[in-house]
């Protein structure tokens, strides 16, 4: 059986070779990568995502926007490379959070001037809202017009979705915002099931959106110790509605959909464990045959029963994706994966 491959790029070969290129110093493939991804939103919020966790230890960006002054793509990478500054020091606890903030947020505003039809800048705005716990911006604490949610950063979302709509990233920076809040931990995870539910009932067909509330049960998993999720009953509720309900919908209206749009692996892996551990093991069979063997930590990590075991969750996906195969072989379904 092939061993997962853990790659950022995943199946995005133009930008797996752009990423090799900026770890070299080398920021040309960059700049030509996303000249030619132009206004596909999704792809450039997703490509520029992953190219600045890439860039963040170094200068490369910064040698780029001194070459190039006037190049937007340019300017927007100096604000992702900023928001991603900005988090790890966070997670850190490093002093200098608050100034990698500040010119991260200053950045990501100038971006925006700069272009105002690009997403990308309103996304990292929406990123480091994540940063400020006590909601002490105004522009994090607005009401959302649903009873069932908390107010946040929704004026920014908004911002968002008037230049793209169903905008995946967006939507899962409001989940880490709602769950870095100073709140009690079972009043955040209620909030981002009842997020992650309302996304869930107006996403289109074909929208990663679908998937939301398998990411709020996950996040569930994941605040808890090792020892709870190896209940039975944790695992028991993947089968049980409304769960195995908002699973199916994912497959079948995103997953399965005519014309989808390039897909996350961490979308598809995440897909996978929900339709394996609701003992849908033909689908997860399917999806496991479309991911191939590129692999992500989550949710496997957070969700592995054996707290004696340091793979990070690696044994788990293995077995899901071994037990979803032999299954659907013995049933004679003809996409079943063959690794």
């Amino acid at each position: 059986m092939t061993r997962p491959v853990y790659h950022p790029a995943g199946t995005d070969e133009a930008l797996g070779f752009a990423l090799v290129e900026l770890q070299a110093g080398r920021w040309q493939p960059t700049r030509d990568l996303l000249s030619v991804t132009g206004e596909h939103w999704a792809l450039r919020t997703s490509r520029t995502q992953v190219l600045a966790v890439t860039a963040a230890p170094s200068d490369v960006v910064g040698v780029w926007l001194a070459e190039e002054p006037d190049n937007h793509d340019a300017h927007v990478m100096r604000a992702r490379v900023g928001v991603e500054r900005a988090l790890r020091a966070h997670q850190q606890r490093h002093a200098s959070t608050a100034a990698l903030e500040g010119a991260a947020r200053n950045a990501a505003l100038l971006a925006a001037r700069r272009q105002p039809r690009d997403p990308v800048p309103w996304v990292c705005l929406l990123a480091l809202a994540r940063l400020d716990g006590r909601q002490t911006r105004r522009e994090h604490r607005e009401h959302s017009g649903e009873p069932m949610l908390p107010s946040g950063p929704w004026g920014l979302l908004h911002g968002v979705g008037q230049r793209d709509p169903y905008n995946r990233e967006a939507f899962h920076r409001v989940l880490q915002f709602i769950l870095a809040r100073e709140v009690p931990p079972a009043a955040s995870l209620a909030a981002v099931f009842d997020f992650g539910r309302w996304v869930a009932s107006w996403a289109p067909a074909g929208s990663p959106l679908l998937l939301l509330p398998l990411y709020a049960l996950v996040e569930q998993g994941r605040q808890q110790a090792l020892p709870e999720r190896g209940d039975p009953l944790w695992r028991h509720q993947w089968a049980e509605e409304p769960t195995i309900r908002y699973t199916l919908d994912a497959f079948h209206h995103w997953f399965a959909h005519p014309d989808p749009a390039p897909r996350s692996v961490a979308d598809l892996h995440h897909l996978a464990y929900a339709l394996w551990a609701g003992h849908r093991f033909v689908e997860a069979a399917e999806v496991f045959t479309a991911v191939g063997a590129f692999a992500t930590r989550e949710p496997w990590a957070s969700v592995h029963e054996d707290p004696r075991r340091a793979d990070g969750g690696e044994a788990l996906l293995l077995r899901a994706r071994r037990e979803s195969s032999a299954f659907a072989r013995s049933h004679g379904h003809r996409g079943a994966p063959r690794y």
